[in-house]
């Protein structure tokens, strides 16, 4: 059974840590824990309705639990990944930045991990250069970088001279 704990914003992960250590002292059948970043103020549980209601009673910043139990596919859109076509960084690229604490700031791309969707981005408009190191979805597209452009180029005119 799935069901939804209601929480104080901003302490889902406090919960689900405090959820998650009763479960493993107490034994309880709770198989999963999801705190989608987009629903705040509620997480998402998985297991047998007696032990999710004994594993929440009496804990901090717990709210409420939502009786009504949610189906696989309600739940689908927030556990699966997104299959869209994703615009590649690279080295270079000027960025603005589009949540945190450096909102609408311009940057230069100087590094690119990949397996943490990470970008460093160096704010333009700074004094003095800082490195900031943010989630890719972080950042918004301004302007390609000069290799990459020539690059696409010259691959067109040789697609173009065969």
């Amino acid at each position: 059974m799935i069901l939804t704990i209601r929480t104080t914003i901003g302490r889902e992960n406090v919960v689900m840590s405090e959820i998650e250590e009763r479960v493993r002292s107490k034994g309880y059948k709770v198989r999963a824990l999801l705190h989608p970043e987009k629903l705040r103020g509620y997480v998402i549980i998985e297991g047998e309705e007696d032990d999710i209601k004994l594993a929440v009673s009496g804990l901090r910043h717990v709210n409420g639990l939502i009786q009504k139990p949610v189906t696989l596919e309600q739940i689908k859109h927030f556990i699966e990944e997104k299959k869209g076509a994703a615009i590649e960084l690279v080295r270079g690229d000027i960025v603005e930045i589009v949540g945190g604490p450096f909102k609408h700031e311009k940057g230069k791309i100087t590094k690119v991990d990949e397996s943490k969707n990470e970008v460093t981005v160096e704010l333009l408009e700074a004094a003095v250069p800082i490195p900031v190191t943010i989630t890719a979805d972080s950042v918004r597209l301004l302007e390609k970088s000069k290799d990459v452009i020539q690059q696409s180029q010259e691959g067109a005119q040789k697609k173009e001279e065969e």
